[in-house]
């Protein structure tokens, strides 16, 4: 493996908004292994914390907590495989593939063991990290997640794979109101401030959206399934639910606490999928810190 300072690539993704951009103290790198080349973003002192993006996110999904984190936090993020800077094989591609992307982030960039924090496809993917790389996970902090992705969410998923797969796209606008429909609770919407923010984001996020990448990652989801190998996982996972969470609903998300061998649930009221970001994001920062205090650091974990 190895790591190559890079100083442009922090304006890959360039906004009008200067809340969408990372600190200019942000560390800026690549991490390349074989034929995967993922940009990370480094900022802040402390312990570490890897936050992994959701599906069709880069690391600037993070930006709200790094900014709540990094006085006391060290915090880490990077471009998963289908979206911005990042490199790698054609797909299809598979949830252990992008947890030995993250894996590679974790021992280049980060002293582990480390805290592994994920929302909706990162937080499949930090399931899978502690699964196959305990070693380098104190605990896991899992977001809107789920075990295996069943239900309403297997078939809105599947809906959108085959209208891909038949050419079908969203006009930039129309594609923010639909995708922040499914991320954001009504009362979050109906706050004109909010919505200028996330209607800005998700315009150019989804309105550039590379169709075949978003197919690929997606369908890894689908094919997500850690419901025996959480059983015998000895690192501790939190998984967070949000009680107006249409992507992942509460009941899902639980279920992976009931079936992690030292698993917990958390739910917080009033919030959406992606509540964490624009919306109320030191709340969820507030439970996070809660959760990483009250475990003990340093603890070893089976294999």
């Amino acid at each position: 493996m190895r790591t190559i300072p890079s100083e442009t690539d922090l304006e890959c993704f360039p906004s009008t908004d200067s809340r969408e951009r990372f600190e200019p103290d942000a560390e800026q790198f690549r991490v390349i292994a074989g034929e995967v080349a993922t940009r990370v973003v480094r900022q802040g002192k402390g312990p570490d914390i890897l936050w992994i993006p959701g599906g069709d996110a880069t690391a600037e999904y993070w930006i709200d907590q790094f900014r709540l984190f990094d006085r006391d936090y060290r915090c880490v993020s990077y471009d998963p495989r289908g979206v911005g800077a990042a490199e790698s094989p054609p797909p299809p591609w598979s949830i252990e593939d992008f947890a030995s992307d993250c894996a590679c982030v974790i021992r280049e960039a980060c002293r582990p063991p480390v805290v592994v924090a994920g929302l909706s496809m990162g937080a499949l993917i930090a399931q899978q990290v502690a699964v196959d790389y305990p070693e380098l996970v104190r605990l896991v902090i899992a977001m809107g997640t789920a075990a295996h992705i069943t239900g309403f969410t297997r078939d809105w998923m599947q809906a959108e794979i085959d209208f891909r797969n038949c050419g079908g796209s969203l006009p930039p606008v129309f594609a923010a109101c639909h995708y922040a429909a499914f991320a954001y609770p009504a009362q979050a919407l109906a706050n004109d401030q909010i919505w200028t923010r996330v209607r800005s984001a998700y315009t150019k996020r989804f309105g550039e959206r590379d169709a075949a990448m978003l197919v690929a990652q997606w369908r890894a989801c689908l094919e997500f399934d850690c419901r025996e190998s959480l059983a015998t996982c000895q690192v501790p996972v939190h998984a967070i639910g949000f009680s107006e969470d249409i992507q992942t609903p509460p009941r899902m998300v639980r279920a992976v606490a009931e079936l992690a061998a030292r698993g917990t649930y958390h739910e917080l009221e009033g919030m959406g999928h992606v509540s964490l970001s624009r919306h109320r994001p030191q709340a969820v920062a507030e439970l996070i810190r809660k959760i990483i205090e009250a475990e003990p650091p340093g603890l070893e974990h089976s294999p």
